[in-house]
């Protein structure tokens, strides 16, 4: 009877750890999943950005010195990612092969002019500074004209603005989410002890001594399901890397590594804050109280 009795509690002791492990699996995978998402949107919104050139458009009188001198000044510019210098003659040709007619014969010249396409750097590709640097271009004498789409900068950082905001209210609800799932496993796990609990205390033991043990057992639980939602992430990562190439997910190393380790530090810290306090509660708590 006793055999069966023993038996029965251990079943429920490991379906306890069980569910507490899956709970903190579930959730840091999910952080994770948000943590990774957030980071490499950020990349998404820049590569976009860069993606936009602003064209410079050089007078005729504008000589191979003039058009040096500018090359070179992009070459040290901060605000320039890369560059690419187009001849009005090269500019004609793609003219007319998405036309597909040779209007430089038809016109008896080339009214196209030499041109820079300069894709400026994401944190310059807002209203503000890419005003500056307008302003800064136009100074240079031998330039006819500078084109960009206005709407379109204006668009983009105005809706990377709005999803930015949704991003971080949808992070913050999931880690308020993630931090009471867990702290309520904890809690249920603890409870099923509270009558052991009261009763080393009853006996002399230090709320230290008897708090010990359960902070132990469910850091060792947190660095279990911890350990499980990195591994699950690095599988998702590589998949992602190999089906997704473009996406460079995997690039910066250092990143990913410091969101594995957040992770695992955050499995550890919550286990143990709730744990601590779940057991504080029922140390501060009559005999009565249990019932």
């Amino acid at each position: 009877m006793a055999s069966s009795f023993e038996k029965f509690q251990k079943r429920r002791l490991l379906s306890s750890y069980f569910s507490v492990v899956l709970s903190i699996f579930l959730v840091l995978f999910l952080l994770g999943v948000l943590g990774f998402f957030i980071i490499n949107s950020k990349k998404l919104a820049d590569d976009f950005k860069e993606e936009i050139a602003m064209t410079v458009f050089f007078k005729n009188e504008a000589n191979d010195t003039i058009l040096k001198a500018f090359d070179q000044e992009l070459k040290t510019a901060r605000f320039a990612k890369s560059f690419v210098y187009v001849t009005k003659e090269a500019a004609a040709k793609e003219h007319s092969d998405i036309i597909g007619e040779d209007f430089v014969t038809f016109l008896g010249e080339n009214p196209l002019q030499n041109s820079f396409d300069i894709h400026l750097k994401a944190n310059y590709v807002v209203r503000d500074s890419i005003t500056k640097i307008e302003s800064r271009l136009r100074k240079n004498a031998m330039i006819s004209d500078i084109v960009y789409d206005k709407q379109l900068v204006n668009l983009v950082n105005d809706n990377i603005q709005k999803v930015s905001m949704w991003i971080l209210i949808v992070s913050g609800l999931l880690t308020i989410i993630a931090v009471l799932l867990i702290n309520s496993s904890l809690r249920l796990s603890i409870y099923s002890n509270r009558f052991i609990i009261k009763t080393m205390q009853m006996v002399g033991a230090t709320k230290s001594f008897i708090r010990k043990p359960f902070v132990m057992r469910s850091i060792k639980l947190g660095m279990i399901g911890a350990g499980l939602a990195i591994l699950a992430l690095i599988v998702l990562l590589i998949y992602l890397d190999n089906t997704y190439p473009g996406l460079g997910i995997l690039n910066d190393k250092l990143i990913v590594a410091v969101v594995l380790i957040a992770i695992f530090g955050i499995g550890v810290l919550i286990t143990w804050l709730s744990t601590y306090f779940a057991t504080q509660r029922f140390l501060n708590l009559r005999t009565d109280d249990l019932y």
